[in-house]
């Protein structure tokens, strides 16, 4: 089970960098492919976060705060959401938002 984690946590991870760089990438250029790479991060984020959660709470690997994730939830169903919209109708504000959003849930995740 901690292989299963471990390689959870490590794709979180991949999807958190990829948020990211799609943000950096719509603010720096106008490229459409940084829609998707933003899209598909935040599913990928969104999705392992869930595994990660379910994984922990069957082996008992650690102590799950249920608020926190209830917090970190929502926040990533934001960036899922500003993710969609920006790839309907890309603008820079969305990724913005989308940006600050994955930094929050960071600070979430680090400091709560």
């Amino acid at each position: 089970m901690d292989i299963l984690y471990s390689a959870l946590v490590f794709l979180h991870m991949l999807g958190l960098a990829g948020i990211i760089a799609g943000f950096l990438m719509q603010l720096m250029t106008d490229n459409l492919k940084s829609t998707k790479v933003l899209l598909h991060s935040a599913l990928l984020q969104f999705v392992t976060g869930l595994l990660l959660v379910g994984v922990a709470e069957m082996a008992d690997i650690v102590e799950m705060n249920h608020v926190k994730v209830a917090v970190k939830l929502l926040v990533a169903l934001g960036v899922v959401v500003v993710g969609v919209l920006n790839l309907r109708k890309p603008a820079k504000n969305l990724a913005i938002i989308a940006g600050v959003l994955a930094i929050v849930n960071i600070g979430v995740a680090v400091f709560w």
